[in-house]
């Protein structure tokens, strides 16, 4: 099973609404083997069942504590976990993150992001070992490791946000040779694109301050005035 919107996907969440939104963005993006509940018995129950893929699991639920849902999880399956959450406090995503979930979202949140850090986390658990080789490249004194969303490099190890991780996955799929700026939205607002152009300038610049030495002088990641952009990528091997 290489497209990983043919994984399984189980959405926990005592609100309807939100069950329902998360779902129909997923299935606007090609996911249709997707499980909801909206408590935590519901939840295990499917995951016995239906042996998910992975599960987007709200913090809040209304018969249990959602850490003892992913401890009781965690004793039958390593499936990968995106956490929601109406608070954001630093306890509970360090507790989430110590039991085995994968990431942490705090509500509201952007139903594109979420789709976009599900899609990566996908492709990071289920990529094959060939695939995940492609996975990591070097900029110079930098090396930008989309397996783990970070750059690394001088100045530290920085975090790359999703939009950040999505727009580096298309230019470096696209290395050496122009990406216009439609095609980088469409690769990360998908069909809702229109209009984000003057937004991509100001994520491309953010990239360009983790990648670039002099982010005002870029020699990775220029522009192609009326175009595009270019990723300048140093093939090895």
């Amino acid at each position: 099973m290489d497209n990983v919107k043919d994984r399984k996907i189980l959405i926990v969440d005592d609100e309807p609404e939100i069950r329902a939104m998360v779902e129909r963005f997923l299935r606007r993006e090609g996911f249709y083997r997707i499980h909801t509940a909206g408590d935590c018995a519901s939840a295990l129950s499917l995951c016995r069942s239906v042996r998910p893929d992975m599960a987007i699991l709200d913090v809040m639920l209304p018969d249990g504590d959602v850490f003892s849902l992913l401890s009781a999880i965690r004793q039958f399956s390593d499936m990968p976990v995106l956490l929601l959450t109406a608070r954001g406090e630093d306890e509970d995503r360090l507790l989430g993150l110590g039991l085995g979930a994968d990431d942490y979202m705090v509500k509201p949140f952007l139903p594109r992001e979420l789709v976009l850090r599900l899609t990566a986390i996908l492709k990071r658990v289920y990529s094959s070992p060939a695939e995940k080789r492609l996975a990591a490249f070097r900029l110079g004194d930098v090396l930008v490791d989309l397996d783990s969303a970070v750059v690394r490099g001088p100045r530290g190890e920085q975090a790359l946000t999703a939009k950040e991780h999505a727009l580096l996955a298309k230019l470096h799929q696209e290395r050496n040779r122009i990406v216009t700026s439609d095609a980088l939205c469409q690769a990360v607002w998908g069909d809702d694109s229109y209009g984000y152009k003057n937004t991509l300038m100001v994520h491309i610049r953010r990239i360009r301050e983790k990648i670039e030495p002099d982010p005002s002088n870029p020699v990775h990641l220029l522009t192609v005035r009326g175009l595009g952009y270019k990723l300048l990528v140093k093939e090895t091997g």
